[in-house]
């Protein structure tokens, strides 16, 4: 492949383009295809503390098994043989429902040219149900235990294919499980009772699961997911022939209690691949703090640095090679239906090929620790309104006619007169009290323009910005509608579990008068998301100096 070619995320020689392309994309591309106890859960440093919290001897091993999904998409357009193989390798993948909870997020509207991103939600399992995994993944007692989402990043593809964000959230991220009912036995897990960590939510019937815990968080509609294990990085690391990778000092990522990954570098640029690669991406120990952020900062350069390697060579070229590799990687996926044939994934890397590395941004979830586990912050809430919104992380957008363009709700708004609205006083702040009668005079506002139905709630409290949140999709029109009224932009009408009907909470921002002037809107990525430009290729990690020899 030369320099000049475009390629994203995949390299798909001429003879492998036969293979899947049985239709067009659409411009929705694949879519057409066809928080328990803190702490509990965790599998950390040579403790295991289960299900329960109690803790039991053996060394946990994490890896990112992105690495595994990506090659996936990569070789799996370009390896078949004929009908039959093809046939043979759609049976390899498995696959499972994409949401199990009871809530939908309202899909992003599409953009001026009809286009409409694509957000697909990748899951490493620490799943022990193989001898494989089980060899890899250590700690025994576990075997066949109750799998944890340890890994996830949400992989965001702009709707016009021009750019690519990723956010990766820790595995010991508290939040709230939803509700999710098991799609093979029917067996419901209620709603976590308060914040667990997220890793746990894949033992709630599934991913699906897992997508629904990130969709009550983020707001996100996710189109798809990816599941693979520990078998699968390993199967399939060597496909590219090693993936350069930095260290600013040598690294050996063990202690004298055990722990750690087993990786040793010295100082310097290197490739790694095969079990190699595998302890890079599961290194935590001798990264930095030694922190699970430290970990996914290390992910991020390797999934930088891969992307690099796919562009500048052609190692995918041995259609044998690919043969044996697509066999590995049909058989390591989990995916949803949407995903579930060789053709989705063919036309999904052909979608994702679209980006050049310096349009890729790579980001961890801003957070601060609580006690030993963390939560999102205020600029969790700023970058998940990014992906929400399509803006891209780097700051490149162009500046497109229609691209701010309001979205229009799948389902209509009912008459102004017949919308029942409920507003509350939020207008209280760190330094002044909640304007007296402010509800009621917003109500008075809304009663004025034909919403007869509005009614004053007599609570007040504090809220930063002027909110319209609605509970679920057939409220969105009429919360839309509310908030058309007033001039309050649609980027501030959110879905809710908080509330049971459309609500209008006025915040400190409207403190008076009759109009509401919307307060300017800050596109840029937070620092505190640690952004990693995927064109970076002198990116280091910085080595602990108890891990060094």
């Amino acid at each position: 492949m030369s320099s000049g070619q475009t390629a994203g995320l995949c390299v798909t020689p001429v003879w492998a383009q036969r293979v899947g392309r049985t239709g067009e994309l659409t411009q929705n591309g694949v879519r057409e295809a066809v928080p328990v106890a803190e702490g509990a859960g965790e599998r950390d440093g040579g403790v295991d503390r289960g299900r329960h919290g109690s803790r039991r001897p053996g060394q946990g091993r994490r890896v990112l098994r992105w690495s595994a999904m990506t090659l996936a998409v990569l070789i799996l357009g370009a390896s078949g043989a004929g009908y039959l193989y093809y046939r043979h390798l759609n049976g390899n993948i498995k696959q499972d429902e994409l949401n199990l909870g009871d809530n939908k997020v309202a899909e992003p509207t599409p953009n001026s040219a009809g286009q409409t991103p694509l957000n697909i939600l990748l899951i490493g399992s620490d799943a022990r149900d193989t001898e494989e995994n089980q060899k890899l993944g250590g700690a025994k007692e576990t075997f066949g235990a109750t799998p944890l989402a340890d890994v996830q990043m949400l992989v965001h593809l702009s709707a016009d294919r021009t750019n690519m964000s990723v956010v990766s959230m820790p595995r010991d991220t508290l939040v709230q499980i939803p509700k999710c009912t098991d799609p093979d036995d029917g067996e419901v897990y209620e709603a976590s009772d308060g914040r667990v960590m997220t890793n746990r939510s894949l033992g709630h019937g599934g991913p699906g699961c897992t997508v629904a815990t990130w969709q009550e968080l983020t707001g996100i509609h996710i189109d798809h997911f990816m599941m693979v294990d520990f078998a699968g990085v390993v199967s399939m690391a060597d496909a590219i022939g090693g993936v350069p990778v930095c260290v600013d000092a040598n690294i050996y990522s063990k202690d004298s209690r055990g722990h750690g990954s087993g990786l040793k570098l010295e100082k310097g640029t290197h490739p790694v691949k095969g079990e190699q690669a595998l302890q890079w991406l599961r290194t935590r120990y001798g990264f930095e703090d030694g922190s699970d952020l430290a970990r996914a900062k290390a992910q991020h350069m390797y999934m930088n640095s891969m992307v690099r390697v796919l562009r500048e060579n052609a190692t995918l070229s041995n259609p044998n090679k690919l043969r044996r590799l697509a066999e590995q990687a049909t058989a390591a996926l989990t995916v949803d239906p949407g995903l579930g044939t060789v053709k989705a994934l063919y036309d999904l890397s052909n979608e994702l090929r679209k980006v050049e590395p310096k349009r890729i941004t790579m980001t961890t979830m801003p957070n601060r620790y609580v006690g030993a586990r963390v939560e999102p912050t205020e600029d969790a809430e700023q970058l998940f309104r990014l992906v929400r919104e399509d803006i891209a992380l780097d700051g490149k957008d162009a500046k497109k006619p229609g691209k701010a363009a309001e979205k229009t709700a799948d389902d209509p708004a009912a008459p102004d007169s017949e919308i029942a609205v409920l507003v509350q006083n939020g207008t209280g702040s760190d330094t002044l009290a909640p304007r007296n009668g402010r509800a009621s005079d917003v109500v008075n506002l809304l009663v004025g323009k034909g919403f007869d139905e509005a009614i004053a709630d007599p609570a007040a409290g504090s809220e930063a910005t002027t909110l319209v949140r609605y509970p679920s999709a057939e409220l969105e029109g009429d919360a839309r509608a509310v908030a058309k009224s007033l001039g309050i932009p649609a980027s501030s009408v959110k879905q809710s579990t908080d509330v049971s009907g459309v609500t209008l909470v006025v915040g400190a921002d409207w403190r008076e008068g009759t109009a509401y002037k919307a307060p300017k809107t800050d596109d840029t990525t937070p620092d505190t998301a640690e952004a990693l430009n995927g064109a970076d290729d002198e990116a280091c990690m910085q080595v602990n100096p108890a891990y060094t020899w």
